[in-house]
């Protein structure tokens, strides 16, 4: 027999799964905060993102769902964390069991060509973008009002029983209550915050990192939401 006979000829695998697609924006993890120097030797704060390898998992249409997105998939989980329903959802995206994370990015227009199973690239992301970021602030617990809204206080001698009080709150006989929205104590922090117009002073492929100019809301490795202006 001859070789062609012994070795079946194989079926290569979709190009579109081997490829890799770009998006409006990205997730990244907070690693910390750095600094680096440009060309012209100006010393620049830079916040340190991770990129984990982002799969897409569901492609949503507006014929289908009203509106257009790719939701994506990245982080392995366990086994023991994996339902048989995520392991249904996540069968044609290479996961071996579940994913920690699922989130969509929003489309003005899908990619053509984009399938269920492709990667995303880091390099939607490009050096000297302009990028909204969105993160959850870092949370410090029940506050009084001098630290959570700067209140002056009161006196601090003379015996003043008024130091660190946010005063009267209340009103006359009408309408008789505290109205919504007043500063008093209470939880800070912990909160959905969104900075614009941050820029990309570099994107290192080989890394997965990504270097955003000054400070991004959140606690080292919280996730990071970053989308194109």
């Amino acid at each position: 027999m001859s070789e062609e006979n012994e070795k079946p000829n194989e079926e290569p695998a979709p190009a579109s799964k081997a490829a890799s697609v770009e998006l409006e924006g990205l997730y990244a993890f907070k690693v910390g905060m750095s600094a680096v120097f440009s060309d012209e030797g100006e010393r620049i704060p830079v916040t340190v993102l991770k990129y984990e390898p982002m799969i897409v998992s569901q492609i949503k249409t507006k014929q289908k769902d009203g509106y257009e997105a790719l939701q994506v998939a990245f982080l392995p989980d366990r086994a023991s964390r994996t339902n048989s329903a995520t392991k249904a959802h996540l069968a044609k995206t290479g996961f071996e069991n579940g994913a920690k994370f699922l989130r969509e990015v929003r489309m003005k227009a899908l990619p053509e060509g984009v399938q269920v199973g492709t990667k995303v690239g880091i390099e939607s992301l490009k050096k000297g973008d302009l990028v909204k970021i969105i993160g959850l602030s870092r949370g410090r617990g029940f506050q009084g009002p001098v630290r959570r809204w700067g209140f002056k206080g009161g006196p601090a001698t003379h015996g003043s029983g008024f130091h660190r009080k946010p005063g009267s709150v209340g009103n006359r006989t009408w309408p008789g209550r505290v109205m919504p929205g007043k500063r008093m104590a209470g939880q800070w922090g912990n909160e959905t915050t969104t900075i614009k117009n941050l820029k990309i002073v570099e994107v290192i492929p080989e890394e997965s990192v990504v270097l955003v100019r000054g400070s991004v809301p959140g606690a080292r490795n919280s996730l990071i939401r970053i989308t194109k202006v």
